[in-house]
């Protein structure tokens, strides 16, 4: 269905794309700081696990939803921007002793994952990279364009998960050289409860562009 120097350039631009910073990134790190490196690679996991339900629904053409009703983007955006907010506060408010007890929440692995899950499918601009980014490779002469999309997505997906977890690995590892300074874990739970916050905020005030 594709050629392979097709799909080499897929994976490169999508590559390309995964290592910029964003919010996904960002929320895996902070995880993996506060919580260790298997956190932070399962909220990696929870993340590739929202994407493929925007990666289906832009395969079934329901992305174009929150392409064309500014209702249903708004309805989906201040959803998703509450969430990052609530997560922000929850993590803010969590642990009121001193040293290790004021680190993030020690939220079980699978909640951990969920979150993830949740955070990515809340937010509607991945629905509309994924509608806007994947069409770019699609060739209805190749065959289905719903297929086409899927196996797009996937690799897409595949290579941001990779690298999400690399960086819940490489801050998990910086969150283990840290657990000999208690101070650190109150400014940690302050600063990653204000990220998630603002990561919120910034999605309730962003416009659609």
């Amino acid at each position: 269905m594709f050629e392979l120097t097709d799909l080499i350039l897929f994976a490169s631009a999508g590559l390309m794309l995964n290592f910029t910073p964003g919010p996904d990134m960002i929320y895996c790190a902070t995880r993996s700081v506060g919580q260790g490196k298997a956190a932070g690679v399962v909220s990696a996991l929870g993340i590739g696990g929202g994407s493929v339900v925007h990666m289906a629904a832009a395969a079934a053409g329901l992305s174009a939803l929150l392409m064309y009703s500014s209702v249903a983007f708004e309805v989906v955006r201040y959803v998703g921007a509450a969430y990052l907010v609530y997560l922000g506060i929850r993590t803010i408010l969590a642990g009121k002793s001193s040293g290790k007890a004021e680190r993030l929440e020690n939220a079980s692995l699978g909640r951990i994952f969920w979150q993830g899950v949740f955070t990515n499918i809340l937010n509607p601009k991945v629905a509309l990279f994924y509608l806007s980014f994947l069409p770019q490779f699609v060739d209805p002469a190749r065959g289905s364009v719903a297929l086409q999309i899927l196996i797009l997505g996937m690799v897409f997906n595949v290579t941001g998960t990779l690298v999400n977890a690399a960086v819940g690995l490489l801050f998990g590892q910086v969150g283990s050289w840290l657990e000999g300074h208690p101070g650190f874990w109150k400014a940690q739970r302050w600063s990653t409860g204000g990220i998630l916050v603002g990561l919120g905020a910034s999605l309730a005030l962003s416009g659609r562009k």
